[in-house]
């Protein structure tokens, strides 16, 4: 338990160093640099790196199925919950979806590592690839309110290199070519260089942020579903599954995550409240340290057996 927080804590250091890189340096560290050599250079080898971890198995397949199955059947009640709660559409918006896009890569992956070994890196690289279909074609539609059509989110999904990427990853796991002992090396190399990115970038983000006033209903209506709403329903969801324990671990580490940077991105491109959706992402991520502690406790006791079965 103790070396899994300390574990954890380094992980929120690199985040640190992000920000106060930024702080330091200010305009000299651009984040659009570092997104660019994060997105189109480091993050395609933390997929081909993450599927030559393990054998690809039905399996895994299902984990994928089963994490998109929860979304949807999460995300159409709170749209419809979201309806009644909010007159201001671009608020709704927030709501209906900004839970629903977490940090599953930068944090995420690894979280897995830090919690269960690199034998999670099969799995939380497979949800992060379903995550970033949830962001570019769900995401996308929600928070432009129909002003982006679900061909274009489509393309866009083919133009970003983790998807090719992972394509051949995939191909290369199913056909068992096997790698190199030194091109594994160079793989797994890029591969940690490309999470450390991540979180350096997220700190770069996080700088500079001012909690502006914001609607309280958004906050703790966004905040109890991201951390109450979605993972109760999601044990109870896992309880009717016949996954392992560790598996069920993973996903439900997955959908607790705090929310994304993607939200701050497509809320800029449509005018829906970024700054607020920027203060959503900062409380969610301080939040998400004692909430951790809790679900490390969880995993190591019977408490997490009885809830996922």
């Amino acid at each position: 338990m103790t070396t899994t927080l300390i574990t954890i804590l380094f992980v929120y250091l690199f985040i640190l160093l992000g920000y106060l890189a930024k702080r330091i340096f200010k305009q000299e560290i651009h984040t659009k640099t570092l997104t660019l050599i994060s997105v189109y250079f480091l993050q395609p080898f933390v997929a081909i790196w993450g599927f030559s971890t393990a054998k690809l198995h039905i399996e895994h397949g299902s984990v994928v199925f089963i994490y998109l199955l929860i979304i949807i059947a999460l995300l159409i009640p709170t749209l419809i919950l979201g309806r009644f709660l909010f007159k201001d559409a671009k608020e709704r918006a927030i709501f209906s979806i900004a839970g629903f896009v977490g940090n599953t890569g930068n944090i995420g992956i690894p979280l897995g590592i830090a919690l269960f070994g690199e034998q999670s890196v099969i799995y939380t690289t497979l949800i992060n690839i379903s995550n970033v279909f949830v962001v570019y074609i769900i995401g996308v539609y929600i928070y432009s309110r129909g002003s982006f059509s679900i061909k274009e989110s489509l393309l866009n999904i083919i133009k970003i290199p983790i998807i090719p990427a992972s394509i051949i990853a995939i191909l290369l796991n199913i056909y068992e070519i096997p790698l190199h002992i030194q091109v594994y090396e160079f793989l797994k190399m890029g591969a940690y260089a490309g999470i450390v990115m991540q979180l350096f970038l997220l700190g770069t983000f996080l700088h500079g942020i001012v909690l502006k006033k914001i609607n309280p209903k958004l906050l703790i209506g966004t905040l109890s579903q991201k951390f109450i709403v979605i993972p109760i329903a999601t044990a109870i969801l896992l309880s009717f599954t016949n996954l392992s324990l560790i598996i069920k671990s993973i996903i439900l580490m997955e959908m607790l995550v705090p929310l994304a940077v993607a939200n701050i991105n497509l809320a800029s491109l449509y005018h829906c409240k970024p700054k607020e959706v920027t203060s959503l992402i900062l409380i969610s991520t301080i939040l998400f340290l004692p909430i951790l502690a809790l679900i490390s406790l969880a995993i190591h006791s019977s408490l997490f057996q009885f809830m996922v079965g």
